[in-house]
C-alpha cells in the first residue's frame, strides 16, 4: 500500500479514532509511517509526494551506473549502492531511503530481480558503555586485477553499545599469532580494552569446549591474561547470542567488499578503513538509530587502557605508515617526516619512557620521536614533520630582491610583507616579479622608496605606484617633445604689428 490510498486509509482509521499503533497493525505498515503523515493535510501530502518525485528524479544522472552495477551484480543491496556512489561521486549527497525507492523502481522498470537468502537471529540484550565487544571471521571470493579469483579473510570486532566497528582482511589465513596481532589492531583503532568479548569457537582461540571448562590456545591465553579482558565463548551452532557481530561480518562483506577488484592487501585494508569512516560507523544504525561515531565518542570513555603485548621484545610494536605521514598507535596518529610514507612501508614503535620512537624497519634509522599522549583521537605532530615552505619563499625573496635593485627600500619592503602577509607571502612576490618584468627601473625605484617610506607593504600598492610614476614620467616627457601638451587656458595669441609701425618709432626715436 502506498500513495494517496495509503494516505486516505490513515486519515479514516484516525477518525475512527484509532491510535497510530492500532493503525498501523491496521494497514500492515510501520508505525513511524502512519506517525508520519498522522496529521498531515491533503495539500501538505500532495507537496510530499511532489518533493519526492523531484529528489527521485535528481538521480538520474546516475542512472545508467546504478543499472550497469544492477545488472552485472543482481543482489546488490541499496546500501552498497548509496557507499559506492558517495565514493564515485563527490557531488552526490542523496539519502539513503530516496536512493532505496529509485533502485526499486529500477529493478522493477528494467526487470531486474533481486534473491535474499533468509536467517532468523535473536535479539540481544543492549549492554552498558565499554563492557562487551564481540568478535568474529569471515570469508570472502573476489575478482583480482588478472581476473582470478582470490579468497579474503575478514575479522570484525564491534562494541556492543555503541556499535562502532573495526574490519580487518588478509590474503591468507590467520594463524594464532596473526589473530591476535588483529585484535590487538582492533583494540587500538577503539582506543581501549571492553571487560568482556565474545568469540565464536574457533582453533584458534580453543584446545578443547571440555564440557563448559574451555581449554584455550597458549598463545591467545597468554593474550588473554595480558590483555585483562573476559571470554565469552559462544556454543557451536549458536550465532543469536553474538548477532550484533553477525551483523557486522556481512555488513562489511556485503556493503565494502563485495565485487571490488582486489589489488593488494595493503590497498584493501586502507579502503577498509575510508569505508568505516565513510559508511561503517558514519550511518545511522538501524537498531539503535543513531550513529556509531557519535555514541563511540562517550563510550571509549569507559574502555580499559591497552597495555603494551608481553612478548614484544623491547615493547616494540610493527605498524603501517599512512598515506598522510601519520603512524597510529594507541588511537592517537603521530606524525613522521614528510615523504616517509611509500606503499607497504612499515616501522617499528618503541616505548622509552614517556616517549615514543619510531624507527625505520628496513634501515633502523629514527624517522620521529614523540612525547606520548593519553589522550584519544589526537594527532601528534613535530613542527619539522610539516612541508618546508620557507626555502621556497626565501628564493623568492632573493629574486624580488634582485629585480627591485637591492637597495636598502627593497629590502625593507620585502620583509615587511613577509612579516604582515605570511600566508600570502608568495603570492605577493609573484605579483611584484611580474610587475618589474613590464615597467621601467627608474619606475620601479620610486615606487619601492615610496612603498617603504610610507609604510605599504603590499604588492598591490607597489603596482599602483608603478604605474602611477610611469604615467607621470611619460607626461612630462610628452610636454616637452609636443607644445601641444600646453594647457588651452594658458596659450596666449601673439599680436601682430606692421612693420611701419616699428619703424615710426625708431624714427621718433633719433629726433
Amino acid at each position: 500500500m502506498k500513495g494517496w490510498a495509503m494516505y486516505q486509509e490513515i486519515q479514516q482509521l484516525r477518525e475512527l479514532g484509532l491510535n497510530k499503533s492500532q493503525a498501523a497493525r491496521k494497514l500492515g505498515i510501520d508505525r513511524r509511517t502512519v506517525s508520519k503523515y498522522w496529521e498531515v493535510t491533503p495539500d501538505e501530502f500532495a507537496q510530499l509526494r511532489q518533493k519526492a518525485k523531484r529528489r527521485e528524479k535528481g538521480l538520474d544522472r546516475y542512472e545508467r551506473r546504478i543499472v550497469g552495477w544492477l545488472m552485472e551484480y543482481p543482489d546488490i543491496s541499496a546500501a552498497q549502492i548509496h557507499d559506492w556512489l558517495k565514493e564515485h561521486y563527490r557531488d552526490y549527497h542523496g539519502k539513503e531511503r530516496t536512493l532505496r525507492r529509485y533502485i526499486k523502481k529500477l529493478r522493477e522498470q528494467y526487470g531486474i530481480t533481486k534473491h535474499i537468502a533468509q536467517r532468523q537471529y535473536e535479539a540481544v540484550d543492549e549492554l552498558p558503555m565499554g563492557y562487551q565487544a564481540q568478535v568474529d571471521l569471515g570469508q570472502i571470493v573476489l575478482k583480482n586485477t588478472r581476473g582470478e579469483l582470490v579468497r579474503l579473510y575478514g575479522v570484525a570486532m564491534v562494541l556492543s553499545h555503541s556499535r562502532y566497528k573495526y574490519v580487518e582482511w588478509s590474503d591468507k589465513p590467520f594463524t594464532t599469532a596473526g589473530f591476535i596481532q588483529v585484535l590487538y589492531r582492533a583494540m587500538e583503532f577503539i582506543g581501549g580494552v571492553p571487560k568482556e568479548i565474545i568469540f565464536d569457537q574457533d582453533r584458534l582461540l580453543t584446545v578443547n569446549e571440555n564440557f563448559g571448562d574451555v581449554i584455550y590456545t597458549a598463545e591467545f591465553e597468554r593474550f588473554r591474561q595480558n590483555m585483562g579482558f573476559r571470554v565469552y565463548l559462544c556454543r557451536k551452532d549458536d550465532p543469536e547470542s553474538k548477532g550484533k557481530i553477525e551483523a557486522v561480518i556481512k555488513y562489511a562483506k556485503r556493503n565494502y567488499a563485495r565485487y571490488r577488484v582486489f589489488d593488494n592487501i595493503r590497498g584493501f585494508n586502507e579502503g577498509c578503513i575510508e569505508w568505516l569512516e565513510r559508511t561503517g560507523n558514519a550511518n545511522i544504525h538501524g537498531a539503535t538509530k543513531k550513529v556509531p561515531a557519535d555514541v563511540f565518542a562517550m563510550e571509549k570513555e569507559h574502555l580499559k587502557p591497552i597495555p603494551i603485548l608481553m612478548n614484544q621484545p623491547e615493547n616494540s610494536l610493527t605498524r603501517q605508515v599512512r598515506k598522510d605521514n601519520t603512524v597510529i598507535y594507541q588511537s592517537n596518529r603521530y606524525t613522521v617526516p614528510l615523504g616517509t610514507y611509500r606503499p607497504g612501508r612499515q616501522v617499528i614503535l618503541k616505548e622509552k619512557g614517556e616517549t615514543i620512537e619510531i624507527i625505520d624497519e628496513e634501515t633502523g634509522e629514527l624517522l620521529a620521536q614523540h612525547r606520548l599522549c593519553v589522550d584519544k583521537g589526537r594527532l601528534i605532530a613535530n613542527n619539522n614533520h610539516r612541508r618546508d615552505r620557507s626555502q621556497g619563499i626565501d628564493r623568492m625573496r632573493t629574486q624580488a630582491l634582485v629585480a627591485l635593485g637591492e637597495t636598502e627600500s627593497a629590502r625593507l619592503f620585502l620583509d615587511g610583507i613577509r612579516k604582515e602577509k605570511p600566508r600570502y607571502t608568495r603570492d605577493q612576490y609573484q605579483l611584484i616579479l611580474s610587475t618589474v618584468q613590464k615597467h621601467s627601473p627608474s619606475s620601479i625605484a620610486e615606487a619601492v622608496d615610496y612603498c617603504a617610506q610610507k609604510g605599504l607593504y603590499s604588492a598591490v600598492e607597489f603596482r599602483t605606484a608603478v604605474e602611477y610614476f610611469e604615467s607621470n614620467r611619460a607626461r612630462q616627457a610628452s610636454c616637452v617633445l609636443e607644445p601641444t601638451c600646453i594647457p588651452l587656458a594658458c596659450r596666449i595669441k601673439t599680436e601682430v604689428r606692421k612693420i611701419s609701425e616699428y619703424a615710426s618709432i625708431y624714427g621718433g626715436m633719433h629726433d
